[in-house]
This record gives structure tokens, sequence and C-alpha cells, in this order.
């Protein structure tokens, strides 16, 4: 009987963990799609820059345009009860990444998941994008990029605000 609860109380658990995941996955990928339209800012070395953010695929997913000299993509969506983040990258490759919401909701961390097209003839490739909204108008992209022995060689942020 004793073993029997025991059972009984983790599988509850496991279910809460996993319904509360998707809740967070869900209201992270909610709080992405408020970032639709035009953003212009600075990127760390004050160059400007020009991004933009589209749903498309009957709302299923959200295009990230980084207009600058590689005009680098990303799409978010959700698998499941995984927040993920394909990046589309000027090194020529294509890191996936998973996303996770801190608790108040601000900030959404994506992290390296496994990547198609990393040859070592490349630099390296995108690990970590930290996207921190500061108000419906204003958000920041940190970007960090490891090299082909895992180090992390180049931070890149990018302070935005809202174009339209």
């Amino acid at each position: 009987m004793k073993s029997l609860l025991i059972a009984l109380a983790a599988l509850v658990a496991l279910c809460t963990t996993s319904a509360l995941c998707q809740a967070d996955s869900h209201a992270a990928f909610e709080r992405l799609k408020s970032l639709q339209g035009s953003w212009t800012g600075k990127a760390s070395e004050s160059q400007s820059l020009q991004v933009s953010f589209r749903l498309t695929s009957n709302g299923s997913a959200l295009m990230s345009e980084i207009a600058a000299p590689e005009n680098m993509i990303s799409m978010f969506h959700l698998d499941g009860d995984r927040l993920m983040m394909t990046h589309y990258c000027g090194a020529g490759n294509q890191p996936r990444m998973v996303g996770s919401m801190s608790p108040d909701g601000k900030t959404i961390s994506f992290n390296f998941l496994d990547a198609t097209n990393v040859l070592s003839t490349q630099p390296g490739h995108m690990e970590r994008l930290v996207v921190t909204l500061i108000d419906p108008n204003h958000h920041t992209e940190e970007w960090s990029f490891v090299d082909r022995d895992g180090k992390t060689h180049q931070h890149e942020m990018f302070d935005l605000h809202r174009a339209n």
C-alpha cells in the first residue's frame, strides 16, 4: 500500500510538472508574439540595426529577421511542452535552442540543444539568446556565439525600440 501511495504521488508530481512546463512554454511564446512589428536600435558597437518580427504558419511560428549584412532569420515555435528556436545563422549553420521564461515573465532564455550543418570550416555557432522584454516598445536581445573549441568568444547586445 505504501509503495502504491509513493507511486501515485510521483505520478501526480510528474503530471503537474509537465503541465506547468507546457503552460510556461505557451506563456513564453505568447510573450514573444507581442514583439510582432518593426524594431530599430543599436548593436554592441553602436552600429544601427533593424529587426522585424512576424507571425507565420497560421500563428504557429514567429519569424525574426535581423537586417544586417548576413540577413539572419530565427524561427520560434512550440514543440509539445517546449519552446524552440532555430537560428539560420550567417555562419552557415542552424543552431536549435530550447527556451524558458523567468518567473517574472520579462526574460526568455534560449540555450543550445543541437545544430545542423556545423562544420569544422566554420568559426562556430550561436549558443544562447536572452530576450528581455522591458516594456511593450523596448526589448533587448543578448546573443552568445561559441567558437569551434566551445569557448564563448562573442557577445552581441541589441537594444531595440518599436519602430511602428
